[in-house]
């Protein structure tokens, strides 16, 4: 028998490839479906089942390519969803075979309602492993919130009810040597207080996480809704993809691979009103970019941002990327159900810029000529956009708080006349903000290079008292 867990940290996920004796099942597969398939032909295995542990909203999960590739079997577990493709709903307790170890399905609803568990017991018949799914975390269990918007009677103290009961008759009986293997880590948005393991066994996460104490059902309610803030607005969207079906992953590729040179690109972006989306290094951005395009780069939390920031699945995009990430891009938007990718400028930038095209910028000092600035005597008006709870964690005394999450809720609250210094963590979000904002007509932002972490490090600043941080989303 064989258990690999390939955790994705971009999206902080953890899907799972089980084999036993020449048959392997995928558990809650990324959108790109080759590279299962392909460990599969390696080992000489035939991928016999998919099973997916709920509805995701983070990701779109690949399903539907991955059982039309190989003909494996798709598992939910108990829903009554209509389905846009053909699916297995198991029974509570339900048993798969798989080669010579066999897999049980735990409905454990909380997280959602069709959330389940497989328990996975081996050759000799012993309980050894758990892929829990977004129902236990490691540190933390899911997030109560997300199946209101399905159905506004499932509230989010019903659900965590039902998570207390799932948590405690279906989990917490089991053996305490059993390893679990959740679907996600620190750094998504399913949870609140996830460690940065990616498993550990039962016994130990009885011990240590805050969730599994005991406690009445009422006190884990009021524990596991403290806290929450709005969920990202792409999560209903990517539901629904994982319900109803969405395009081949292969479609939205060729989509989204079509190459166009200075002209084309900006005809197509006139033509069409798509986003343009700079995938590029903030500061590499911040020196010359495209006017009206936007920065996320693509290598920080980049589909998480694209989700929270773009509030519509089906917009347009046309990516501005690094020679030779064009496919990468593309391919992490398909994952949170932006499929709609309608090509890339050939060259990148640089190609733009030798075009003789119009070229933006952003100003983004270091904390030494923010200093200067602060010394001379002239007006420091500091925005944090962090998120509340790590500004009130520590931040510079007198800044604003400002989150990136809510930028389009909250721009009516910044001056277009003022002048700002803007700051994150290390630069990465602060890029964003200040190039959304640009794109609108806000021109007297300045980045702060190097974000809170510099200025703290910079001994320059007075800061608030550090407290622990909350444990707020």
């Amino acid at each position: 028998m064989k258990i690999e867990q390939i955790y994705t940290g971009c999206l902080a996920q953890g899907a799972y490839y089980v084999e036993s004796n020449g048959e392997a099942v995928i558990i809650d597969p990324l959108r790109e479906v080759d590279p299962y398939i392909e460990k599969a032909k390696r080992n000489n295995a035939d991928i016999k089942y998919v099973f997916e542990t709920h509805f995701h909203a983070d990701f779109v999960s690949g399903h539907k390519d991955l059982a039309k590739k190989t003909g494996a079997q798709i598992v939910f577990g108990p829903t009554e969803a209509h389905l846009g493709f053909d699916a297995k709903i198991a029974r509570d307790g339900e048993e798969f075979k798989v080669g010579d170890v066999t897999i049980r399905a735990i409905h454990t609803p909380g997280h959602t309602m069709e959330s389940t568990c497989y328990l996975l017991i081996n050759e000799e018949g012993k309980e050894e492993a758990i892929f829990t799914g977004d129902t236990l975390f490691i540190g933390d269990v899911g997030r109560p919130d997300l199946a209101q918007k399905v159905s506004e009677d499932l509230t989010q103290e019903k659900q965590a009810g039902h998570l207390y009961d799932s948590l405690r008759n279906k989990i917490m009986v089991l053996p305490d040597d059993i390893i679990v293997y959740p679907a996600h880590g620190a750094g998504s948005a399913c949870g609140k207080n996830m460690s940065k393991e990616t498993s550990d066994t039962l016994g130990n996460q009885k011990k240590t996480n805050y969730a599994l104490q005991e406690m009445s059902k009422e006190e884990f309610i009021d524990k596991l809704i403290t806290g929450l803030t709005p969920p990202p607005a792409y999560f209903p969207q990517n539901v629904m993809m994982n319900i109803e079906g969405y395009d081949s992953i292969d479609e939205v590729l060729e989509r989204g691979e079509r190459a166009l040179n200075p002209e084309e690109f900006e005809q197509v972006a006139n033509e069409t009103g798509a986003i343009l989306l700079d995938t590029r290094a903030p500061q590499v951005f911040a020196e010359g970019f495209i006017p009206n395009s936007i920065n996320i780069g693509i290598d920080g939390s980049f589909a998480v941002w694209v989700g929270t920031m773009i509030p519509d699945v089906k917009q347009e995009i046309l990516v501005i990327a690094d020679e030779g990430r064009e496919e990468e891009v593309i391919t992490r938007l398909a994952r949170v159900g932006y499929d709609h990718a309608i090509g890339f400028l050939k060259g990148g930038f640089e190609n733009w810029k030798k075009s003789g095209k119009e070229v933006d910028h952003i100003t983004s000092i270091p904390v030494s000529e923010l200093v200067k600035i602060k010394e001379s005597g002239q007006e420091v008006k500091i925005l944090d956009v962090r998120k509340t709870s790590e500004y009130e964690s520590e931040h510079v005394i007198g800044a604003e708080n400002n989150p990136l999450d809510y930028i389009n809720e909250h721009m009516d609250t910044i001056d277009k006349d003022q002048k700002y210094y803007v700051h994150c963590a290390g630069g990465y979000r602060s890029m964003i903000f200040a190039s959304i904002l640009k794109a609108r007509g806000y021109d007297q932002l300045v980045d702060i290079d190097g974000g809170f972490k510099a200025i703290k490090e910079s001994g320059e600043f007075e800061l608030t008292a550090y407290v622990c941080p909350s444990t707020k989303l």
